[in-house]
């Protein structure tokens, strides 16, 4: 075969066989649940993302022949690097066919241009950052992943440590059947109602009519919560305005629960129904009338619910109001006709969050990599 050639796509007609190639590497992988393609578009720095007013990113596609056989981009995170200082840039989009050669030559092109930027690590892969999908699966490939977390061939870990790679953090997702629900809530039941008590939370649901302003407050919450997580970098205000509008029509109201001490916001959880099946079934295409049949029915796919994040002020972290939160939203659940449900993603440094989902039988399913390479 022909030398690898790595090119930078600038015309539509490389950047969308950059956009496609997925398709070519999961063809025979029952597992996989493509990206929804408008989205993953913005994402890579082809239309239009907020998370790009501030930072840059950089495709790279590798081709064989003239036919691809690799993509990958690299990314400088401003954001990271003022709240750092540590000269960290990243890499996301990573997919290869399962050749050294072709991996190096990707990874390659992407430290040179973060060279180019000042930067002196490479981490990833984040798709672009800690705040969208992140982490190499590592761990759990006997089935698809739920909605908004990664997949990819077990080679690729190879791919990635043998090209000088070396493990920074460990992500971990805990599933958890409906039956297994009564018997923990009974565990911590009376400790959640005492700690509501003690410290006169109210709860409720997100408001349905000031859905928007509602979800808006959330991710101020989750912004501000998360000030001492690794890797963290809170949103920007377009970019919590742009997720809380691509989220509101997919929200279950009465699966996101607000936590307020005298009126005031101190903390919420909420819930995704796993979309994966539907997407899977539209092949990632919204459009024209992929939207339809991704909402239809929503009760078949509530079956399953991601809970994506409980976040709680920084003052009132000790507090147990979380446990509050997650008690609150199990009868909901049951109410839901939830079957299943996935606690994702969870830092291996987190000791405190991991704890509590072991201790209430939750089980590790999974686990993603985030890795790190110095080069200068």
């Amino acid at each position: 075969m022909n030398k690898i050639k790595i090119t930078t796509p600038t015309s539509g007609k490389d950047r969308k066989r950059l956009l496609l190639f997925p398709w070519d590497i999961y063809k025979d992988d029952p597992y996989w649940i493509p990206p929804i393609l408008s989205e993953e578009k913005g994402l890579l720095g082809y239309g239009k993302d907020p998370f790009y007013d501030r930072n840059k990113i950089q495709t790279f596609m590798a081709t064989q022949d003239d036919k691809v056989v690799g993509r990958i981009a690299a990314i400088v995170n401003y954001g990271h690097l003022e709240r750092y200082n540590d000269g960290v840039g990243f890499f996301g989009f990573f997919e290869s066919v399962d050749d050294q050669e072709v991996a190096d030559a990707l990874f390659n092109a992407a430290i040179e241009w973060l060279k180019s930027e000042g930067v002196s690590t490479i981490r990833g892969p984040m798709n672009p950052s800690l705040n969208h999908t992140a982490g190499l699966l590592i761990e759990g490939f006997d089935s698809s992943p739920f909605f908004m977390m990664t997949y990819n061939p077990p080679y690729y870990e190879k791919l990635v440590e043998n090209a000088g790679f070396t493990k920074s953090q460990d992500l971990y997702s805990f599933w958890g059947k409906v039956d297994m629900l009564p018997k923990v809530r009974e565990r911590f039941l009376r400790t959640a109602e005492m700690i509501q008590e003690r410290f006169k939370v109210t709860l409720r649901p997100l408001n349905k009519k000031n859905f928007i302003g509602d979800y808006e407050m959330f991710l101020n919450i989750y912004n501000r919560s998360l000030t001492n997580t690794w890797g963290f970098v809170p949103m920007s205000e377009r970019e919590v305005k742009a997720m809380a509008a691509s989220l509101k029509l997919l929200m279950i109201p009465e699966l996101a629960m607000v936590a307020e001490i005298d009126g005031k916001p101190i903390g919420a959880t909420f819930c995704l129904p796993d979309y994966n099946p539907r997407i899977k079934e539209i092949n990632g295409r919204i459009f024209p009338f992929g939207f339809i049949k991704l909402l239809r029915k929503r009760e078949e796919a509530i079956r399953r619910i991601r809970v994506i994040s409980t976040n709680v002020l920084p003052e009132y972290q000790m507090s147990g109001v979380g446990l509050v939160l997650l008690n609150a939203l199990v009868p909901k659940a049951l109410e839901c006709g939830v079957q299943e449900c996935e606690f994702s993603w969870v830092l291996e440094s987190n000791q405190f969050s991991r704890g509590s989902l072991e201790k209430g039988g939750a089980v590790r399913n999974k686990t993603y990599r985030i890795y790190d390479k110095k080069f200068s």
